[in-house]
């Protein structure tokens, strides 16, 4: 059986995608943040002070698409960058007064948005949904380790 282009894992992934950031961007349109640019900040929201390295890992971006987040995120005002206490090559990044105060509305349209853009699929549908695409990015977060 020849696989159509339509059924091709690759394409509904990337039609999902699309369609998710699209979905995340308009639900952000009135805080002036991308859909990267809120993600880092909310990760930033549940732990800094972080290094670039962490944050680079924790959110998947790579170093060079980070720098850029991070550098128009540090020129409005939404994070601060200073120098590690104990390593003076490392350097911290930490939300700003302004970042902290849009945490919580942040926090409040991605749950919004999850529930609106996730409303086909029922409770379980969503919990299975949200596994499979933990094993397809990761799959040793999922599966036993081989013995």
């Amino acid at each position: 059986m020849t696989l159509k282009v339509e059924d091709c894992i690759f394409f509904l992934l990337a039609r999902a995608q699309q369609a998710g950031v699209r979905f995340w961007t308009q639900a952000l349109a009135d805080t002036n943040l991308t859909a990267v640019q809120a993600m880092v900040v909310n990760f930033l929201g549940r732990r800094d002070p972080i290094t670039a390295k962490e944050l680079s890992e924790r959110t998947g971006l790579d170093t060079a698409t980070l720098t850029g987040v991070i550098d128009r995120l540090e020129a409005s005002g939404w994070i601060e960058r200073r120098r590690h206490p104990s390593d003076r090559r490392a350097i911290h990044i930490l939300l700003s007064d302004r970042g902290r105060k849009i945490v919580p509305l942040l926090q409040k349209k991605m749950e919004k948005a999850n529930r609106e853009f996730l409303a086909a699929l029922g409770d379980n549908e969503q919990q299975e949904f949200r596994r499979l695409l933990r094993a397809v990015r990761n799959p040793d977060a999922v599966l036993p380790a081989a013995e």
